[in-house]
Formats: structure tokens, C-alpha cells, sequence
């Protein structure tokens, strides 16, 4: 029995689920229609340059969660699941979870995602552990602020390093599944590291260190 770790976004889902969170806020006309798309689409684009500045970005992205009730958020989160994710799980990529559970393995998801749009998600493709970000909540509420070190880039080792002193689990013969060259740190820590519909870097150093290359897309 190993552990089994997966990037989320455009790795078992075939978009970015926090930058579709941003695309649906908008089309709620629940943010600054100018300013925020124009941020999301910076710091989407500074993802994929891996110049991401964290806590920028969720500075921006957690402030909606503390500007709407939580009976509001949840009704949203209902509908995004049906319009923008359910569309874009991969069925190749529940393949895999299913062989890796029917291996035994625990399953784990690891993103920098934060854990409001995340958690259901991981419900849905049937995965019990997930490390996101961790939005702060006082009283039921979200306050805008985040709990903790960001699991982005080498963020994402620090947070996994914490889960296992919680688990009965190590990181002997680990797997970790990812698409973005932001998660180098943790592919060069596991046995198998395998990149999955790779970004042209990721791609890039995958084949220079002979690591496994898959496609989940159809």
C-alpha cells in the first residue's frame, strides 16, 4: 500500500477550478466585473509563469468568501459544481483514482486551491484527505484571511510533511501526479513522480529526468 497524491487542477479536472470560481463570481455579478476578471486573468497568468506572489493572490481570491454569507456561498457552490466542474472531470482521471483505491493506496489531493472550492470536489471524486489552502473562519464566517502556509509550490511539501505526522502512511514508493512545473519540489520528493498533461516546462524536465508522462484527456 502506497501513497497516491494528485494535483487537482488540470490534472483530474481539465480546467483550473479557482480561476473557474472567479469566472463564475463574475457571472453572478457578485464582483467588480472589471478589476476582478483583470485580476484573475493576471494571476492566472502568473501561475503558469511561476511568478505567482501567494498571498496577492488570495488576498483577492479569499475576499469574496468574507463579503457573502455562508448560506449564499453555498447555494453558489451548488450551482458551480453543476455548470463548471461536473462538465470537466475527467473520466481517464477517476480511472486512475479507482485503480489506485482498488490497489489499496491512500488517496490523497494536494492544491493550492483553496479548501471552500475544493473540498466538495474531492467529495465528488471520492478522495477522504485533501491539502488546500486554508481559508480563516471566525464565528462561521470567513474573514478573508488564510490559516496557515499556502499549500503552493514548497508550501505544498510543508503542508504534506505536517498530514503524514497525522497518518498512519509514509512516503515510501509515494506517487504524485501534476501538470504544472509549480509542482517540481514535490514531484523531485516522491518515487514516482509523474506529470500529467504536462505544462511545456514540466514537460520539459520530465523528459530530461526520465520521469513517467500521461494524458487523462480524451
Amino acid at each position: 500500500m502506497s501513497l497516491a497524491i494528485f494535483d487537482l487542477d488540470n490534472t483530474l479536472l481539465s480546467i483550473d477550478s479557482d480561476h473557474a470560481w472567479g469566472e463564475f463570481l463574475l457571472e453572478q455579478g457578485a464582483v467588480d466585473p472589471i478589476a476582478y476578471r483583470d485580476a484573475n486573468e493576471r494571476f492566472m497568468n502568473d501561475y503558469n509563469a511561476g511568478t505567482l506572489d501567494i498571498h496577492a493572490f488570495l488576498e483577492v481570491a479569499l475576499k469574496p468568501l468574507a463579503d457573502n454569507s455562508p448560506e449564499q456561498l453555498a447555494a453558489w457552490h451548488q450551482q458551480f459544481m453543476a455548470s463548471k466542474i461536473e462538465p470537466h472531470v475527467l473520466a481517464k482521471g477517476e480511472e486512475l483514482l479507482a485503480r489506485h483505491r482498488t490497489s489499496g493506496d491512500t488517496l490523497l489531493i494536494i492544491t493550492a486551491t483553496n479548501r471552500f472550492i475544493t473540498a466538495p470536489i474531492a467529495e465528488r471524486l471520492g478522495v477522504d484527505h485533501l491539502i488546500a489552502v486554508d481559508p480563516e473562519v471566525i464565528d462561521g464566517r470567513y474573514t478573508g484571511r488564510v490559516e496557515g502556509v499556502p499549500s503552493y509550490r514548497e508550501g505544498k511539501i510543508t503542508r504534506l510533511e505536517d498530514w503524514l505526522e497525522t497518518q498512519d502512511v509514509t512516503m515510501d514508493d509515494a506517487w504524485f501526479y501534476s501538470d504544472s512545473h509549480n509542482d517540481i519540489p514535490l514531484l523531485e520528493r516522491v518515487d514516482n513522480p509523474v506529470a500529467v498533461d504536462p505544462d511545456d516546462a514540466l514537460r520539459q524536465i520530465a523528459m530530461e529526468r526520465n520521469w513517467r508522462i500521461i494524458s487523462l484527456r480524451d
